[in-house]
Formats: structure tokens, C-alpha cells, sequence
């Protein structure tokens, strides 16, 4: 029990409240952090699953004799399943819970790690890679949404962003899990995808000690329950005057169609979250986090040391969005996004350059690569999961992340299947140059449409998109 307390408190330091912020919560500091904690090891999976691939790559290009086509194929299934999994989360959260829908989850990634891992030709491969998709599209939109709409508003967005952390942290974990097992023999890829069984048992036993969030339960008209979860998030405020703006946010109205979701009303703000969606993966962020031993390979190094200098990408992922924790509540969303994509594109342009002259002295190609990386963690990664999970009104917000989640699992795989043709025939140089307009175009597009929702409640930011 004294090293939960030790976490719980090395958590709050983390995320940096202020002693106003904890006045107004005394009690329930701890119940925040833990269940906001627990609903953020979705990303921790989310992360783990998808990165586990980037070490496997020559080990399964070799047993199940791959081009460039097929290999984009093989890292680029998992996110088909993704964009499946965000469509039907949203309904499915909307009809059992976002708790329950996370417990789904779990059990999905286990059995997309070891039935990979057994797999003994690319269609059972494939097949598991799609199954572990379902759980990371579901557990993308359900883990940030359960966790803005148990938040307080004044915290909703460093515990959002908790969610990058997490996401970060399972693709160090995958990175340190590919080292591990890169020496094992000729089955090491087998260990390395079935090693994803672990954390997903941790995750499904930590999520029977959850409860389910106030506004679904308010949703369902289950409102006893839903009081004494909000007693227990807002301490000694009264809970009242919160119950009824929640209550109010959803107009009567139980659910809303696809139809409706694309009606005046509220298709600005849909485009605007689908949009910002696909800016994140365009970027180029996953051509990177998937292939980046294949990139440093190509600068001259072996096996060993670019999965070692990959290692560096997922710890520098990692204190980034620390730093995205300690700046989103502060900076805002908007400006972190700007800085973003500036600072992202000319690490960009730089790995570029050093491609195109084939510079590879100095670790310059690294350095860029980790700047790149950090300026994403800090800015985009984190803050597209807050923005995405907070600008849609209570009434359309399962249906509408399942929308926006399923637009960037679509980018994410145009990303990851061309990254490996367009490496072999326009040369890695180019392929970055082409991220690198990207950032360009996200720059201008967040400067005039994004707004501004850094300290505001669900409901008020409502406001801002909905007349």
C-alpha cells in the first residue's frame, strides 16, 4: 500500500496541481489520478501494440518472403482493424459503458500478441494484427473520452494527455522488448509479439476496480449513481449544479444518427476534429515510430544499434509529453499545436537533407530524428487526444470520436503502407520532404480554424462550436 501512495503521489507532482486546484478537490485527488491512471493504460497497449512491429520487420520479412508492398501491408493491417474499432466503439460505449468497453479491450490485445506470435503464415498473421486493431481503434477513442468526462475541467488536460504518456511509454516498452529478444534466435519475433500479454492482464484486472463515468451513467438515467460518482470527483463542492448542466447538455435526446452527426449543426465541429485527426498522422509520426530501425540501418548501422538508437526515440517520446502534461493547461491547445508543426517540419527537412547528401557523421540524422519526435510528443501527440476529446458536445461525443478516430487510422495507414514505396522509389529524403509540406499545410489550417479550449468544462466548450 506504501508504494500505491508513493505513485499516486509521484503522479500528482507530475501533473503539477496547483494548491487552489487541490483545495478544491482535497479528497479526491488520489480517485482522479487512479481512475484517470487506470483508463489511460489503454494508450499503454494502444502504444505496445502497434510499436512491437517496428523490431520484428526483417525477422517476419524474411519467414514470410516480403516486398516493400507486402511489408507495408504487414506493419499497416493492425490499423484497418483500428479504424473498425473506433467506428463501432462509439455506439457500443454509447450502449454498455466505457468501462465495460475497455474490459473488451484488454482481452483483445492478449489475443492479438499470441496469436501473432503463433502465427505460421501471413494470413493468421494478418488476421491477428486486425484483431489486435479492434482493441487499439476502441481503446483510442474510449480511454480519452472516459477520462475528459471524469476529469474537472481545470485538470481535464493534463490528465488527457496522460494518455500520450501512456502511449509513448508502451512503445518504449515495445522498443525495449524488440532489443530484448532480438538475440533469442530465429523465433524472436514470436516472443516479441506474444510479450503483449503481460500488460494486457494488468489493464483488464485494474479495470474491475473502475467505476463507470458520471455522464454515461446521467445518459442512462442512472442518476444515483452518477451523484455519488461526482461526490467523489468534486469533494466538498456540491454536485447539484453539476448534475443538472450535464443532464441539460444532452437535450432530452438519447442518442443522435450518423445523419445528424453530418447536419449543420454539427458538422463544423465534426470537421474540424477529423481534420486535426488526420494532421496528426500525415506528419509523418508513425513512419518513424514504425520504421525507424529500418532508417538508421540504412545510415550504415547493424541490427543492434539502430534498435539501441530506437530506444532513444521512445525515451526522448516519453519526457516530451511529460513536457506536453506540464504545458497543455498552461500554453493551450492552440499554441502547442502551432509550435508543433513548425518545429516538426524543419526536423524534417533537416533528416531530409542528410539523406539527399548522405551525411550520416555526427549522429546528425539521430538528433533531427529525436527533435522531430519531441517537438510531435509535446505538441500533436498529447494534444490532438485533448482537442479531440473535448470539442464535441456530450450528445454526439461517442459517435463523433468514432468518426474523427476512424480518419486517423485511415491516415495512419496511408502513412505506414506507403512509407515503405515511397522509401524505395522517390529515396528516404523525398519521402521526408513530403511530411514535411504537410506540417506546412496542418500550420496554416490550425492558425485560422482551431479554437481556443484550454480551462473550460465540456459543456461550455460546447459553446464555442454550437449556435
Amino acid at each position: 500500500m506504501e508504494n500505491s501512495t508513493t505513485g499516486i503521489n509521484a503522479a500528482a507532482e507530475i501533473l503539477e496541481f496547483t494548491a487552489e486546484e487541490s483545495a478544491a478537490a482535497f479528497i479526491n485527488k488520489k480517485f482522479i489520478i487512479l481512475v484517470s491512471g487506470v483508463a489511460a493504460l489503454g494508450g499503454l497497449l494502444f502504444g505496445f501494440d502497434t510499436a512491437i512491429i517496428s523490431g520484428a520487420i526483417p525477422y517476419i520479412t524474411s519467414y514470410f518472403s516480403l516486398n516493400e508492398y507486402w511489408i507495408g501491408w504487414a506493419v499497416g493491417s493492425i490499423l484497418i482493424g483500428c479504424g473498425v474499432g473506433a467506428m463501432l466503439a462509439g455506439k457500443l460505449a454509447d450502449k454498455y459503458g466505457r468501462r465495460y468497453m475497455l474490459i473488451i479491450c484488454a482481452i483483445l490485445f492478449a489475443a492479438s500478441g499470441i496469436g501473432a506470435g503463433l502465427s505460421t503464415n501471413l494470413t493468421e498473421f494478418i488476421i491477428f494484427r486486425l484483431i489486435g486493431g479492434l482493441g487499439v481503434g476502441a481503446a483510442a477513442m474510449v480511454s480519452p473520452m472516459y477520462i475528459a468526462e471524469i476529469a474537472p475541467a481545470k485538470w481535464r488536460g493534463r490528465l488527457v494527455a496522460c494518455y500520450q504518456l501512456a502511449i509513448v511509454s508502451g512503445i518504449l516498452i515495445a522498443y525495449f522488448a524488440n532489443f530484448i529478444f532480438d538475440g533469442t534466435g530465429v523465433n524472436n519475433w514470436r516472443w516479441m509479439f506474444a510479450s503483449q500479454a503481460a500488460p494486457s492482464l494488468l489493464f483488464f484486472l485494474l479495470l474491475l476496480l473502475v467505476p463507470e463515468t458520471p455522464r454515461w451513467l446521467i445518459m442512462k438515467q442512472r442518476n444515483a449513481e452518477a451523484e455519488k460518482i461526482l461526490k467523489k470527483v468534486l469533494g466538498n463542492s456540491p454536485v447539484e449544479a453539476e448534475m443538472r448542466i450535464i443532464k441539460d447538455s444532452f437535450h432530452n435526446a438519447k442518442s443522435v444518427s450518423l445523419k445528424q452527426l453530418f447536419s449543420k449543426t454539427y458538422r463544423p465541429v465534426l470537421y474540424l476534429g477529423i481534420t486535426v485527426a488526420i494532421f496528426q498522422q500525415v506528419t509523418g509520426i508513425n513512419s518513424i515510430i514504425y520504421y525507424a530501425p529500418e532508417i538508421f540501418r540504412e545510415t550504415g548501422l547493424d541490427s543492434s544499434s539502430s534498435l539501441m538508437q530506437t530506444i532513444g526515440i521512445g525515451v526522448i517520446n516519453i519526457l516530451s509529453t511529460i513536457g506536453a502534461i506540464a504545458l497543455v493547461d498552461r500554453i493551450g491547445r492552440k499554441k502547442l499545436l502551432l509550435i508543433g508543426t513548425v518545429m516538426m517540419g524543419i526536423s524534417l527537412v533537416a533528416v531530409g537533407l542528410c539523406f539527399e547528401y548522405h551525411y550520416y557523421d555526427h549522429y546528425l540524422v539521430l538528433i533531427f530524428m529525436l527533435l522531430y519526435v519531441a517537438s510531435f510528443g509535446c505538441t500533436l501527440g498529447a494534444v490532438v487526444w485533448v482537442y479531440l476529446a473535448e470539442i464535441f458536445p456530450n450528445l454526439i461525443r461517442s459517435l463523433a470520436l468514432s468518426v474523427a478516430t476512424l480518419a486517423l487510422w485511415l491516415a495512419d495507414f496511408a502513412v505506414t503502407l506507403t512509407f515503405p514505396v515511397m522509401r524505395t522509389h522517390l529515396g528516404t529524403s523525398y519521402t521526408m520532404f513530403c511530411y514535411a509540406a504537410l506540417c506546412v499545410v496542418a500550420f496554416v489550417y490550425m492558425l485560422f480554424k482551431v479554437k481556443e479550449t484550454k480551462g473550460q468544462s465540456l459543456e461550455d466548450i460546447e459553446t464555442l462550436f454550437i449556435h
